[in-house]
Parts: C-alpha cells; structure tokens; sequence
C-alpha cells in the first residue's frame, strides 16, 4: 500500500445520510476481478443510465467534481453489506480518504485496510463542508493525517481522532498481515524464549 500522509484534493459531496455498500458499487459487480479495476463500477446505478449514458445530476459526473480525491458524506455512510469491494472500487477511481459524521464499521475498517483515511467529524462541521462544497465546487480540502487535521476551503481547521494502530499502517503503508510480518523476529524471539521457559 501507499503511504498516507496528507492530501490537499478537490471533494466530492455525496448529501445523503445512509448511504450504503450497494450504492457505492452494485451487487452485481462483486464477482467482477479485481485486476480489471473497478473505477467504472463506482457509483454504477447513480452514474449511469440503463443504457450506459452518464445520469449529469449526479455529482460526480459534473466536470469540477471528476478529479475528486476526497468524498464527503453524510452520517452512516458506508453501510449495509460488508462488502470490501465497496473500498476498492472508490481507491481504484482515486478516491484517498473519506470524510463524514460517522461510518458503517466494517466499510471503516475496511478503508484502513486498504490505504484509505476514514474521518470522523462532528455532524455540524460536515454539514458545513458539503455546503461549501456545493457552492464553490472543485474546491479542495486539506487532510494531515500526522496532526489529525483537516482544513476546510473556507480555511477552518478541525481536529480528529484515530485509532494509533491505524494511524500507524496508514502512514507506513502497511496492513495487518504485513504489519505482522515486520514484526517475525521479535515474535520468533518470544517463542524461543517461552519454549526455553517451559520446557
């Protein structure tokens, strides 16, 4: 994985609590392999029309929103199924960190098990971020994940908390299995030691 530090890109509001897994990639597109990439699943049903043609109310089809690397939800977003394909296919259209009130828990984790930064703000800040959003679209925010910051376009700054482990994969560019791997001779050190201990 990519090392997360801090990102300074364009948002993309998405003003609508609840939004689930299925939203963010359909169903249908699960068994669709991985090394396809699934950018152009993202969204699928809100993006696109039964024909393929672009939906242009959806945000993100909107020509200041398609560089986004930031989204900006409402509470709850991300919920509903546990599928991780739902992360993959937002990382594959480029999208780095998700901004909201709060988080399905598993789509959560599952951002920080694949590079992706999950901000928790209060719900009052959020709404005014989408607010600004919208009225000044393309406008970018600003996330330092070594000082837990994020600053608005208007150029508010806000704190945010993070599990440690988290912060710490995140900024290495590692996840568990290969946090665990760096740590194989302190664990072979350890069961020498218990072996020679309780013989």
């Amino acid at each position: 994985m990519t090392p997360f530090v801090e990102i300074e890109a364009t948002a993309l509001p998405i003003d609508r609590p609840n939004f689930d897994t299925d939203q963010i990639i359909p169903a249908r597109f699960l068994s669709r392999d991985r090394d396809l990439g699934l950018a152009e699943c993202l969204f699928r049903d809100l993006r696109f029309a039964a024909d393929g043609s672009e939906r242009p109310e959806f945000v993100l089809n909107q020509p200041a929103y398609r560089a986004s690397r930031i989204v900006v939800g409402e509470k709850n977003f991300g919920c509903g199924s546990s599928r991780e394909n739902a992360v993959w296919a937002l990382h594959d259209y480029g999208i780095m960190a998700a901004i909201a009130p709060s988080f399905g828990d598993i789509f959560k984790n599952n951002c920080v098990k694949n590079g992706m930064l999950p901000v928790v703000l209060p719900a009052a800040v959020v709404s005014d971020l989408i607010a600004q959003l919208h009225a000044d679209p393309g406008a970018k925010v600003q996330i330092d994940l070594p000082s837990q910051t994020v600053v608005l376009p208007d150029g508010s700054s806000h704190g945010f908390e993070i599990d440690p482990f988290a912060k710490h994969c995140l900024l290495n560019g590692v996840d568990e299995l290969a946090f665990t791997l760096s740590q194989v001779d302190q664990i072979a050190a350890f069961e020498n030691r218990y072996g020679r201990e309780n013989r």
